[in-house]
């Protein structure tokens, strides 16, 4: 039976947040609010309102009012943005709530971040998100650390979200999905690049022909229209969490050329405006990528 008096409150209702909010209603959560500074901002607050108006969520006007109307709080803001949404709720939670920082920052940003919260008399728990939130929405492999990791995955169980509650130790969690990013985006990164370049001689078809038999079992095309949308979508927000990624290879005495050209080539999607020129929505295809590309000046 489902615990329909539980309320959850977003801090950001971007993508992450409004696939989350949308699984969450679903499963039974009645009581769901947003707080996001671009609720009022041409073009993405008109995404969010609508958004919330799909998943019968209310738009709050202030972290002070958010964290009052909540629970359990959410942090799904961008990776640069996590520290600050810290300090900005923190002062409002005490000891009676819960506050999950989702967002995907080195092992020292979420450490730096439940310092802040924990210094104000809140709950922190640490939690990586293992994949990418759509098609999962809510059900979405989780992975949580600190001492209420615990009590937050019991409290979320009953709508099904899938959370393993790992090490109490603040930056475990992010540093698992921190270090399995360097292969995912960096194939993700890979694709695109193979794509560009096949694409100009029209070479594609017999390049993943080639892939199947050294990678038997994958569909390399079918794969390519997902990973190069995935960089469309996202390259931006990709930058950032890799840039994060080579800083904490930095801190470990590792120099990050994996990492490093996976941001470059994230950004260059970003600073490209392939988002835009689709629309917000993702593309359908690879081929679709390179035509919008070939008709621009990317490189």
């Amino acid at each position: 039976m489902t615990e329909n008096g539980l309320s959850i409150g977003f801090v950001g209702f971007g993508e992450a947040g409004f696939h989350l909010a949308k699984g969450l209603r679903g499963a039974g959560v009645e009581r769901l609010s947003a707080y996001d500074i671009h609720s009022d901002t041409p073009g993405p607050g008109e995404r969010i309102r609508r958004r919330a108006a799909e998943t019968s969520t209310r738009l709050l006007e202030s972290n002070q009012e958010l964290v009052g109307s909540s629970q359990i709080v959410l942090s799904v803001v961008t990776s640069d943005q996590a520290a600050l949404a810290a300090e900005q709720n923190a002062p409002y939670l005490g000891a009676s709530r819960l506050y999950a920082d989702l967002n995907s920052v080195s092992p020292a940003v979420k450490q730096s971040i439940a310092e802040t919260i924990t210094a104000a008399g809140g709950r922190f728990v640490e939690v990586a998100v293992m994949a990418p939130v759509p098609p999962y929405g809510h059900r979405v492999p989780m992975l949580a650390g600190g001492e209420a990791a615990g009590e937050f995955a019991a409290r979320m169980a009953p709508f099904g979200m899938h959370i393993e509650v790992g090490a109490r130790e603040i930056g475990a969690a992010a540093a698992t999905k921190m270090f399995r990013s360097i292969v995912v985006k960096g194939l993700e990164a890979l694709m695109m690049e193979c794509v560009l370049g096949a694409g100009r001689y029209g070479a594609e078809s017999r390049v993943f022909a080639s892939l199947a038999e050294s990678f038997p079992g994958i569909n390399w095309a079918q794969l390519a229209d997902y990973m190069v949308g995935r960089v469309v979508m996202h390259g931006e927000r990709r930058a950032r969490e890799m840039e994060e990624v080579a800083e904490t290879l930095r801190s470990l005495g590792i120099e990050p050329i994996m990492a490093e050209a996976t941001a470059r080539r994230m950004e260059w999607s970003a600073q490209l405006g392939l988002k835009e020129r689709f629309g917000g929505e993702a593309p359908r295809s690879y081929r679709q990528v390179l035509e919008v590309v070939a008709r621009g000046d990317g490189r």
